[in-house]
């Protein structure tokens, strides 16, 4: 049997979770994932890469089948594809933190509201008839429950608040409830004037004691909130603390639960300079975090999906480090003092905050996977025992391209004011010292060490020492070369 045959036995899946149509047989529970589905976790922190994603989807595709949310429903709050509904808030203008509270709140009011309503009618109760009546009276109601529709609807009452045809008072967006307009104010065509306000906590309750008639839980599941504002600062922050203080109004009502999915990063952003009650969010938040035994295992239990091959490396009975290296050489650089195959990867796949997203380690097996592909198709082997698989000379070709993917779509994509920063490194070497980093970065004093506190923020620079280094994941993608700059 040819090599190349035995290889492509050999599926690793898609390392984003958006794309991977196999992410349930491939997907590892972690201790996040536990503390999740038992109601012990509310914010799911993680880097880029991490599984954040992943951990959403299979929360929205299992939950049925997970004993511990039997009397649970899980709704989703935004679109998996496409741009986010949020990007309508983008092009209207910037609110006030407690108006986007407002909105936040009127928005999951009226997609569970909806959703209920859809399942139970407005004449199971006095209760469902009195919500009915609510999301009639303000414009909200919906039979098609999705995120786009009820978000679109929303948005077009916010157009209409701030853009009225012709008016004799003047109208803002409450930021304790969504006014009611009649008579005197033209809004495309609908001519209203006196204003009234509903209560957010008032139907807030009320929609708590219908999901309660229901016999149900709800959980509201909002992902990709890193896209949601990208690229407009002014709504990204404000909306999203908004959101955080949406989140703990929430706590009080005991039927309904928001769970977020968050990039650490962006946490961050969100907190800086202070945020009341922290504590409540910290106490309910877990963040994702993969050691190095982990990363083996979530590896290993995807090449023994592919059970044809491991069949044929006669690997199916060994440990995760016997599957390993049954596939893999024992070193890429051969030398006493070189790592072995396992340590060199950990150390090219993590960034200068030491983390090391499962989404790197895939792609540079899958890459080292097709650079193997193509030398089989130039120089052809037989298959036999003991030889490694995949050779040392294609993790050196997909660590080139991991590299200057890794570059392109998370350190530039997501590295905002510093870009500029970091373009000045390119075909420079790789450690630094202060003197060096003042005269590349043309920053003296109190402006350089700022400039290395984004640097390291980003995972761009590692303190080691009295020096910099710049991690080796982003150094062929920038063409940085191995050396001292001092």
């Amino acid at each position: 049997m040819k090599m190349r045959e035995v290889l492509n036995k050999l599926d690793l899946g898609n390392s984003v979770a958006e794309f991977d149509e196999a992410l349930e047989k491939y997907f590892v529970e972690t201790n996040t994932f536990r503390d999740l589905v038992g109601n012990r976790v509310d914010v799911v922190a993680g880097d880029k890469g991490t599984g954040k994603t992943a951990i959403f989807k299979i929360l929205q595709r299992r939950y049925r089948e997970i004993p511990e949310l039997e009397s649970t429903e899980v709704i989703t709050a935004f679109n998996p594809t496409g741009n986010p509904v949020f990007q309508r808030l983008v092009h209207e203008e910037p609110l006030t933190e407690g108006q986007y509270r407002s909105v936040w709140k009127t928005y999951f009011l009226s997609l569970i509201g909806n959703w209920a309503l859809n399942i139970a009618g407005e004449d199971a109760s006095t209760s469902f008839s009195k919500l009915h009546q609510l999301l009639e009276r303000t414009d909200l109601r919906a039979h098609d429950d999705t995120p786009q529709t009820i978000f679109n609807r929303l948005a077009n009452i916010i157009r209409r608040v701030f853009n009225p045809k012709a008016a004799e008072v003047e109208l803002t967006l409450s930021e304790t409830g969504i006014p009611i307009v009649k008579q005197r104010v033209e809004f495309g065509g609908k001519t209203d004037g006196t204003k009234s306000e509903v209560s957010h906590e008032e139907a807030l309750r009320l929609l708590n004691t219908c999901i309660s008639e229901l016999g149900y839980n709800v959980w509201v599941s909002i992902d990709r909130l890193d896209e949601a504002f990208q690229g407009f600062p002014a709504v990204e922050v404000p909306a999203l603390r908004a959101l955080l203080r949406t989140y703990l109004d929430l706590l009080e009502f005991e039927h309904i639960r928001l769970k977020l999915f968050v990039r650490q990063d962006l946490f961050r952003k969100v907190i800086a300079g202070g945020f009341v009650n922290l504590t409540h969010v910290n106490a309910r938040k877990s963040e994702i975090i993969w050691d190095e035994d982990d990363l083996l295992n979530l590896l290993c239990e995807r090449m023994k999906e592919s059970g044809i091959f491991l069949t044929l490396l006669k690997a199916k009975e060994l440990s995760n480090e016997g599957i390993f290296y049954s596939v893999f050489p024992n070193q890429i650089d051969i030398g006493e003092r070189k790592p072995s195959t396992w340590n060199w990867i950990m150390s090219r796949t993590r960034d200068g905050n030491h983390v090391k997203p499962p989404r790197n380690l895939i792609d540079l097996i899958m890459k080292a996977r097709e650079a193997q592909l193509r030398r089989e198709d130039r120089d052809p082997r037989e298959f036999a025992e003991g030889i490694p698989i995949i050779e040392a000379d294609s993790f050196r070709r997909a660590l080139t391209r991991l590299s200057e993917e890794r570059v392109e779509d998370t350190l530039l994509a997501e590295a905002g004011e510093a870009v500029e920063l970091i373009e000045k490194f390119r075909n420079e070497r790789s450690e630094h010292n202060r003197q060096s980093l003042s005269e590349l970065l043309e920053l003296t004093n109190g402006d350089l060490e700022e400039a290395i506190r984004r640097l390291r923020d980003v995972g761009f620079l590692e303190e080691t020492g009295r020096s910099f280094k710049i991690p080796m994941l982003y150094r062929d993608g920038l063409k940085i070369v191995q050396g001292k700059a001092f």
